[in-house]
Order: C-alpha cells, then sequence, then structure tokens
C-alpha cells in the first residue's frame, strides 16, 4: 500500500470511506487503465499507452506504481532483451470494476446535464439565502 494512502486510513480519525476509494482510484489515468486491464486482461507499457491515446512515459509509469503499489495490478517482468513487462489486474483491482462502472455512467449523465444546461444558456447559481431579520 503506498504511503499515501496508509497515511488516509490510519491518520483520518473520522475516515469516509469515499475518500480512500479516491485516493486510491483518483488520478490521472488510474480508471482508464483499470477499465483497459479490465478488457483486455493482460497489456504491456506500450500497448496501455497506445490505448490511453499517448499519456507521457512519466505519468502512466507513475500511474502504474501507484497502482501496484495499493495492489490493484501486478507486473510481471520476464527477463530477456528488450524487457518484457506485462501488467495484469489482481483480484483486489478486479473487484473496483462494478464501482468504475458506475462512475462512467455517472459521469455520462453529468456531462449530458453540463451540455444541455451550456445548450440552454443557463448557469447554475447557488441559492441564495433568505435576508436575516435583525431583532430590536
Amino acid at each position: 500500500m503506498r504511503e499515501k494512502t496508509e497515511r488516509i486510513i490510519r491518520d483520518w480519525t473520522e475516515t469516509c470511506d469515499a475518500e480512500v476509494s479516491i485516493a486510491v482510484l483518483g488520478g490521472a489515468w488510474k480508471p482508464s487503465i483499470l477499465t483497459l486491464l479490465g478488457e483486455h486482461e493482460v497489456l504491456r507499457f506500450g500497448e496501455l499507452g497506445r490505448l490511453l491515446e499517448n499519456p507521457t512515459a512519466r505519468v502512466l509509469t507513475r500511474q502504474l506504481r501507484e497502482l501496484e503499489e495499493d495492489g490493484l495490478i501486478t507486473r510481471t517482468v520476464y527477463r530477456e532483451v528488450p524487457p518484457k513487462v506485462e501488467y495484469r489486474l489482481s483480484e483486489l483491482g478486479a473487484s473496483s470494476g462494478q464501482l468504475l462502472t458506475e462512475l462512467t455512467r455517472w459521469g455520462t449523465l453529468y456531462a449530458a446535464r453540463q451540455r444541455v444546461d451550456a445548450q440552454a444558456g443557463s448557469v447554475a447559481e447557488p441559492a441564495s439565502a433568505p435576508p436575516s431579520q435583525a431583532t430590536a
């Protein structure tokens, strides 16, 4: 488990489980990486990069390392030249599939709503609070 994830679980006295989920699953490309590994079972670094439409190697490496440290993916290195590295979901990573499906569904609904609002020219404004009544 990553130090950040461990610290959230250990130090937050009122840990919100949703915050733990966001800490583990949130980040550039993580939901997409997990979804692709769920669809393809095994992918190599270059394949992931192409399927994700070429994130920088640094960012992809970082996200893969974090997912591996948090136990959501496994990394297998084959001792050959050039080195061959494969990524696959761990059992824990596979268990995130339903959550990712629901996040995707919600994101689709949210984006559609925002497009409708933008086309209608409406901007959501915060509800105004009723004026306070001063007592004499």
